[in-house]
């Protein structure tokens, strides 16, 4: 028989040729860039697109120009390079900050980075002092610090979204010390509880989770900056100047792996993976609280949705995304130990890799956070039903098991 001809790809699939390469004012050239020196070529379109990473961790501008800040008053000090210049950089540095905080600063993608943006605009603000502020310093230390400072003001953000999401759940737990429900093992009904009770278990959970965010933060309160590339600096820094400006707890004492070292950020990547499981558990436990087998609670409505063809549904959106979004979160964690496993001292490209599921993972769970305290605080409990549900005389079974020692019976028989 003739072969059958082959299937002609579906339009979405184009080849690797139309692809859209980058806007002509964001193409990257070798002559714009502060490494490009001994380069004669400019890069690939698509590498450039690659290589970028300011689309993302613009993110962190505020705290790259507190530690520049601190970094160029160092500089000055010991006399590296002239207060003058020091004055300057840090008025520049202060000037660059209220731009993008009133969002009128243009990033660009051929400057790959924050640091290369941010470094780019102060020295078109004031002249060939800029140029001093990378004095006694690498991209490689730079980034290290700017991530711990970042994630350091982030984990705070997590602790204190976790402590108002107890505190709702304390309050509901306040208002049902006598609503009684079946407890579950094995998704089967095991014994009486009441609400509260079953409400302070997550508070328990948060609280663990709340232990492990900062005891994150504690490990990741280290100064890197001054371990330069990977081998420090023959410049006379004083690092202890610069930790205490930025509230380091102290140095870090080995520049291979301070430039190398992403423990931290693995770290609160599992931290937050754990506060999504708990979500995700009372997640699972609401879904079938909420439905008609149940009927045991109801949500508000500004935390449901509908149905485009069914009008009585009533869904619990809130429960069913975090519980998906829980596995995207997980997804980010075994990212960046993957993207680590391989890594030889010291810094190596793949790195820059390790920001975005840290990112994200972030801006899930606060995201999440903030929905579940006031969707909480929307909760209704229909106690009759829940009542009714514990009303099986086989729930007390245990409790007979444990009246029979007081008898003089045993247990197991």
């Amino acid at each position: 028989p003739r072969s059958a001809p082959h299937p002609k790809p579906p339009p979405s699939l184009k080849p690797a040729q139309h692809l859209h390469p980058l806007p002509p004012q964001e193409k990257l050239t070798f002559a714009m860039s502060m490494w490009g020196g001994r380069f004669s070529a400019t890069p690939n379109d698509l590498v450039a697109m690659m290589s970028q990473s300011v689309s993302y961790d613009k993110r962190m501008y505020a705290h790259d120009i507190r530690a520049s800040i601190a970094h160029a008053d160092m500089l000055a000090a010991q006399e590296i390079i002239p207060r003058k210049d020091a004055d300057e950089i840090i008025a520049g540095l202060t000037a660059i900050k209220a731009d993008i905080d009133a969002g009128n600063f243009e990033w660009s993608a051929k400057l790959e980075d924050l640091h290369m943006n941010i470094e780019s605009r102060l020295t078109e603000r004031i002249g060939a002092a800029g140029g001093r502020l990378h004095s006694a310093r690498s991209r490689n230390d730079q980034v290290a610090t700017d991530m711990r400072l970042f994630f350091r003001d982030e984990c705070g953000m997590v602790v204190e979204l976790l402590r108002t999401l107890q505190k709702a759940l304390v309050e509901l737990a306040a208002e049902h010390t006598d609503t009684v429900l079946p407890g579950f093992t094995h998704l089967q009904h095991a014994q009486p509880i009441v609400l509260a009770h079953y409400l302070l278990a997550y508070v328990e959970m948060f609280d663990r989770d709340i232990g492990r965010v900062e005891d994150c933060a504690k490990r990741m309160n280290f100064l890197p900056l001054g371990s330069g590339a990977m081998a420090g600096t023959t410049l006379p820094i004083d690092r202890e100047r610069v930790c205490a400006a930025l509230e380091f707890s102290g140095v870090m004492r080995n520049s291979m792996d301070g430039v190398s070292d992403r423990d931290f950020m693995c770290e609160l990547l599992f931290s937050v993976a754990m506060i999504m499981m708990h979500l995700s558990r009372i997640s699972e436990d609401f879904i079938f609280w909420i439905s008609q087998e149940a009927g045991w609670i109801e949500l508000g409505d500004t935390f449901c949705t509908g149905s485009s063809l069914m009008p009585q549904k009533k869904n619990p959106d809130v429960c069913e995304l975090t519980r998906g979004k829980t596995g995207r979160v997980y997804g980010g964690l075994v990212t960046l130990l993957t993207v680590m496993k391989g890594m030889p001292l010291c810094y190596n490209r793949d790195m820059q890799e390790d920001k975005e599921p840290v990112f994200d993972a972030l801006d899930t769970v606060k995201t999440l956070l903030q929905v579940w305290t006031p969707m909480v605080k929307s909760v209704q409990v229909n106690k009759e039903r829940m009542r009714a549900a514990a009303a099986d005389p086989a729930l007390m079974a245990t409790d007979l098991a444990e009246w029979l020692p007081e008898k003089g019976g045993a247990v197991r028989t």
